[in-house]
């Protein structure tokens, strides 16, 4: 039995990820990426390039400290400059100095670049490529130097005979790899899969008198034409045995290769040896670390790892999935980690309302609660609501719908006053007053804003009643315009994300997010507030039950 082929999976997350709008990442950020990369079992992590800037060059001063599992650390840099030695040139200094195992060397591969952008000869070009490739190449420290061909396919497509002569000077240089760059992300994949058909047979047909041995090719495509993944799957499906990307496919522009997907594919669907052995079953995990890192949204409908890859809504997809999975599911969702999510809106069925909450309720065979809970979102999202998120609030309708909601407090008013003052300062100020077990509480709280005084002024009623709402922390907060042609009378939807335990190392942190729908802010929020603290009293009391 013949082995999987091994495809390797080279890294640019911290280089060329960070070169996309709004990405930024902290060197203890950095770190931590790479030490996870490495535990699942990436096999190149390029940490930056070390004489861009102070981060990358401490990047790679802690890299060096560290005991890596299984990934080689890759320093990223430029050519040498014009009629200026290697040895000389402090760009490729800094290179050596990084104390990487691997280097990556970008070079002009498009005539159109060497002539109006690096503004040298081409003559010049290829040397420039071939001595900083020996020179890295030499150092002892240096086990592999990977030429990266910028603009390579639109370079071939301009002039196939100067790209390829880029290419075998970086071969004569010492490079264990070439690495294959649609650069501007334009490239379809019918031509990748020429191009790198062409160049295999130019490099198989090199005379005896080059010494150096064929380098292997790789990889590294961008997505301006939505065609990233595509793309890179040509490639290997051509010869390619390495392919280059980020994480969730942040990058300039429009983004690198999504490498969650290409691994995800590479594995499930062509049964190549990628990561370690079950790290693709961390997929999910990675990419929501990332998220966290850089501080960027989830994208709703990546391909595997996102809450929409198994998201099921219209009632007719719920009805099958839950006879048989695979009618709707390409692939079983925890094989990368994620998990199946049953979505409840107006375009649902009974069917959805059954298989979401079917057994947590004991509701999976009374249809009169599944269709009165069925008829009340749709009434409700009707209005402005949308409980797709908002599973805490959908779930609080249930309750209703079989009597079982409990009645916490009874409120008696809530109000809000902000002042602005001469010196430009402000203040907000909350009164709630509430019965609570029999007892009125009326409290007064400040707060940086109406939502953040009235949040106050609420606990300060319940704490004494219910002192586990302590545990409940705002994680994130979102208002959307509901009708926007009614404009400042709009209606507004306001969606809070909360998290119980949160800091608390004894025990796991739960999320739930709440909604609320008003043509006031304010009372949208409060809302969703009042939810959040009901569904976190109703489930916490439930747990000390149990």
């Amino acid at each position: 039995m013949t082995s999987p082929r091994r495809v390797e999976l080279y890294d640019t997350t911290l280089r060329d990820g960070t070169q996309g709008l709004g990405i930024t990442l902290t060197l203890v950020d950095k770190i931590n990426i790479a030490r996870l990369l490495d535990d699942l079992g990436f096999d190149y992590i390029e940490g930056g390039y070390p004489l861009s800037n102070p981060k990358d060059v401490a990047f790679f001063e802690e890299a060096r400290k560290i005991e890596w599992k299984h990934a080689k650390v890759c320093a990223f840099g430029m050519t040498r400059r014009k009629d200026v030695k290697p040895e000389d040139d402090i760009g490729m200094n800094a290179l050596v100095n990084a104390g990487a195992p691997i280097i990556t060397i970008v070079g002009k591969t498009w005539d159109l670049h060497v002539d109006e952008v690096l503004r040298v000869g081409r003559d010049e070009n290829l040397v420039m490529i071939e001595d900083s490739v020996r020179y890295c190449s030499d150092q002892p420290q240096v086990e592999q130097v990977f030429y990266d061909a910028e603009h390579f396919f639109d370079g071939y497509k301009a002039n196939a005979q100067y790209a390829l002569q880029t290419l075998d000077a970086a071969v004569k240089g010492g490079a264990t790899r070439l690495v294959l760059c649609d650069t501007n992300g334009g490239s379809l994949p019918s031509e990748i899969t020429e191009i790198v058909n062409a160049l295999q047979a130019h490099l198989a047909s090199r005379t005896p008198k080059t010494p150096s041995p064929t380098p292997t090719l790789a990889i590294h495509v961008h997505n301006d034409g939505g065609l990233a993944v595509a793309n890179s799957l040509a490639a290997v499906q051509a010869g390619c045995v390495q392919v280059q990307g980020t994480i969730n496919g942040i990058g300039e522009r429009c983004g690198n290769v999504d490498l969650i997907t290409i691994a995800a594919n590479l594995s499930l669907k062509y049964g190549m040896d990628v990561l370690r052995k079950s790290a693709v079953q961390r997929l999910t995990e990675l990419s929501r670390f990332v998220y966290d890192a850089t501080g960027t949204t989830p994208v709703p409908n990546q391909p595997y790892v996102s809450d929409g890859a198994f998201s099921h809504k219209g009632g007719m997809h719920v009805h099958a999935v839950q006879r048989i999975a695979h009618s709707y599911e390409h692939v079983p969702p925890e094989s990368i980690g994620n998990q199946r999510h049953i979505l409840v809106s107006e375009l649902s069925g009974a069917s959805n309302i059954a298989a979401d909450l079917g057994e947590k309720f004991g509701i999976s065979d009374n249809k009169a609660v599944q269709r009165k809970v069925l008829e009340r979102v749709q009434d409700l999202e009707h209005e402005g609501y949308q409980f797709e998120r908002a599973k805490a609030s959908y779930e609080l309708l249930v309750y209703e719908a079989l009597g079982r909601r409990t009645a916490f407090w009874d409120l008696d008013h809530y109000r809000c006053t902000i002042s602005r003052h001469s010196d430009d300062s402000a203040g907000t100020e909350a009164t709630v007053k509430l019965m609570v077990n029999g007892k009125v509480e009326h409290r007064v709280a400040e707060g940086d804003g109406p939502v953040n005084a009235l949040d106050g002024a609420l606990r300060a009623c319940l704490r004494p009643h219910y002192p586990q709402i302590e545990r409940l922390h705002l994680a994130d907060y979102s208002v959307r315009v509901v009708n926007p042609t009614a404009e400042s009378a709009a209606r507004v939807r306001a969606t809070i994300e909360f998290a119980v335990g949160l800091n608390d190392p004894n025990c796991e942190t739960r999320w739930f997010t709440t909604v609320g729908v008003d043509t006031n802010v304010v009372d949208a929020s409060w809302q969703a507030i009042a939810d959040a603290i009901q569904y976190h009293l109703i489930e916490s009391n439930k747990a000390v039950k149990a």
